[in-house]
C-alpha cells in the first residue's frame, strides 16, 4: 500500500451523516475518504419538506447528490466501492474493498440502517446455535465441519474465503440468485430458494422450496452488501439488536471507530443524521489531535 491509500479518517457511507462528518473533518485539514456503494434510502424519497432551508422542498435524490458534490468541492475524496472487511491493525485500521485496501487512523460507520437478514423461518431461532454473521469470529468453531454461506455477492465471497482453510466443506447458498464463479475444491454452489432452517437444540438442516434438504453444521449469513452492524459484529463493537451503541460523542467501544446516522438507531430523520455526523466529525478531529 502506498501513501496515497493512507487517510486520517475513512467514512463508510455517503448519506447525510457520513457526508456531514466529512465536511467537518476535511475543513480541519484531515485527509478524508468517503467510501460508498449501493442505493441510499435518501435517494428513494420523492420529496422532502421537513428539512431546513428548502422553501419548496427537495427530492431525496437531489439532496443526496448535492451533499456529495458539496463535500467534493472542498476536497473530500469519494470512492464508489463495496467495503467487504474492516480490520484493526495496531493503532490504525485496514479497510478492504472489492478493488483496494486503505489504511485509516480512524473510521466512521455511517451506512444507514440496512436490514440484510433474509426472511427465512428459523434464522433468529438458531442465532448463536449454528447461525453466525462473522466468519473471522466464529469460523474456528466449525473447523473440519460442513458449513454454508448464505449470499451471492462480494460480501458472501469474502466470508467464504475466510472459511476455505477451516471448514471441510462449504456450500454457497445463493437463495435463488445467480451464482458467482468460484474455484475451490471444497466449495459447492446451491442456487435453490431456502424455505426454512430446522434442528433440535442447534441448526441441523436447510429445507429448500422444493422440500429437499441439506445437512449442515452451521450457516454464515452474508446476504447483500455488508452494513454497519455487520462490520460492528466482526470488530467486537457493542450492539443493541442491529443498532450500534455509541455515547454522546458518537464513540463506539473500539477506540478510533465512530458511528452516526440511522445505524445507531433513534429517530430516523435527516436532521438527526446531520447532527450525528457533525458530532462524529468533531470528535474524530479531537481524537486525532490528541494522538
Amino acid at each position: 500500500m502506498d501513501n496515497l491509500n493512507v487517510y486520517d479518517v475513512i467514512i463508510i457511507g455517503a448519506g447525510p451523516a457520513g457526508v456531514t462528518a466529512s465536511l467537518y473533518t476535511k475543513r480541519s485539514n484531515l485527509n478524508t475518504l468517503v467510501i460508498y456503494y449501493g442505493d441510499s434510502s435518501l435517494e428513494k424519497a420523492r420529496k422532502i419538506e421537513n428539512y431546513y432551508g428548502f422553501k419548496n422542498g427537495i427530492s431525496g435524490k437531489d439532496l443526496y447528490n448535492d451533499g456529495i458534490k458539496q463535500a467534493e468541492n472542498i476536497g473530500v475524496k469519494f470512492k464508489k466501492e463495496e467495503v467487504i472487511k474492516i480490520q484493526i491493525n495496531n493503532s490504525s485500521f485496514i479497510v478492504t474493498t472489492t478493488n483496494n485496501k486503505y489504511i485509516a487512523k480512524s473510521v466512521i460507520l455511517a451506512t444507514g440502517n440496512k436490514k440484510n437478514k433474509p426472511l427465512i423461518q428459523g434464522i433468529e431461532k438458531f442465532e448463536g446455535k449454528g447461525i453466525s454473521y462473522c466468519a473471522i469470529c466464529d469460523g474456528f468453531f466449525y473447523r473440519n465441519k460442513i458449513v454454508a454461506v448464505l449470499g451471492s455477492g462480494n460480501y458472501a465471497i469474502s466470508e467464504l474465503n475466510d472459511l476455505i482453510n477451516i471448514a471441510n466443506k462449504i456450500i454457497l447458498l445463493t437463495n435463488g440468485e445467480i451464482a458467482p464463479e468460484i474455484r475451490a475444491d471444497n466449495v459447492e454452489i446451491n442456487t435453490k430458494k431456502v424455505k426454512e432452517l430446522v434442528g433440535e437444540k442447534r441448526l441441523e438442516k436447510v429445507i429448500f422450496s422444493d422440500n429437499t434438504n441439506l445437512a449442515v453444521d452451521g450457516i454464515f449469513i452474508a446476504q447483500g452488501v455488508a452494513s454497519s452492524s455487520d462490520f460492528a459484529k466482526k470488530l467486537g463493537i457493542f450492539l443493541n439488536k442491529d443498532n450500534i451503541i455509541v455515547n454522546e460523542k458518537m464513540e463506539t467501544n473500539i477506540k478510533g471507530i465512530y458511528a452516526c446516522g440511522d445505524c445507531i438507531g433513534g429517530t430516523l430523520q435527516i436532521s438527526k443524521a446531520v447532527y450525528d455526523g457533525m458530532q462524529a466529525g468533531l470528535q474524530v478531529i479531537q481524537y486525532l489531535r490528541s494522538m
